[in-house]
């Protein structure tokens, strides 16, 4: 079972280091010339509730999500609920859905070393092209925690690295320490609101949304099924493309 209480190093060691990691082995975007900014809906770890609600309120709207997937973990319980299990990841492909990744067993990026990194990494592809899927093409950082020593193990193996830093993606910003915003949380929808009103704000953007469970009583990290619909049916109203995770990357040069 995946640790429950884990987080991230907040320590003043770990702030330096996620600063330093900013302008190391950097992939600049070069987003010009888009008829209307793009919108990624993309959703952590994938809980079950993720790939049957989540799924279903993105596809309603027309549109296709990203999941970042630790395959080493899948089926487990979680205090997101039971994660996806192989077949349900194997459906959500079939619908049309980005599989992504991240580290097999969700280990944390910043403070593992290179080697634990790329050993994870290529498990974790190893065991979702088991299920008959292509190798993914993009990654998040499993708790949005980076170091110089990721990004140098990442950097040739995706074509973007998504943290949880806020931001745009525009031409410039580094895609292998990519901004989102989270849809979690009481002001999550309110949040997401707002950065969605950014993007339309800002020539050539890209703005990537996240949560984890969406269920009616949802983890402190997770959405309710109403407010992912509202934010979806936001996005139709203010004139977003919606892309995957992959599809934006590709756009963005990388």
């Amino acid at each position: 079972m995946a640790d429950d209480v884990y987080s991230a190093d907040r320590s003043l060691y770990g702030k330096l280091r996620r600063r330093a990691s900013k302008l190391l082995y950097r992939k600049p975007a070069k987003l010009t010339g888009l008829a209307r900014p793009l919108l990624t809906f993309s959703f952590d770890d994938a809980p079950q509730s993720a790939a049957t609600a989540g799924a279903d309120i993105i596809e309603k709207h027309g549109f296709k999500a990203t999941y970042f997937i630790s395959a080493g973990i899948m089926g487990e319980d979680s205090h997101f609920g039971p994660y996806t299990t192989p077949e349900q990841v194997k459906d959500l492909h079939i619908r049309g859905h980005e599989i992504a990744c991240h580290t097999f067993t969700h280990i944390d990026c910043g403070q593992a070393s290179g080697a634990d990194i790329a050993a994870s990494v290529d498990q974790n592809q190893k065991m979702i092209q088991s299920l008959g899927l292509p190798a993914s093409i993009t990654f998040a950082y499993p708790y949005g925690d980076v170091s110089p020593q990721a990004k140098a193990q990442l950097s040739a193996r995706y074509a973007s690295a998504r943290a949880l830093h806020h931001g745009l993606i525009t031409t410039g910003t580094d895609l292998n320490q990519a901004p989102a915003v989270g849809i979690e949380g009481a002001d999550g929808e309110t949040l997401a609101l707002d950065w969605m009103r950014r993007a339309v704000a800002t020539p050539d953007s890209w703005l990537v949304l996240y949560t984890h469970d969406v269920r009616e009583n949802p983890s402190p990290w997770g959405c309710t099924p109403e407010s992912l619909d509202r934010l979806a049916r936001a996005a139709v109203a203010m004139g977003f493309e919606v892309v995957t995770y992959a599809e934006g990357a590709g756009r963005a040069g990388g």
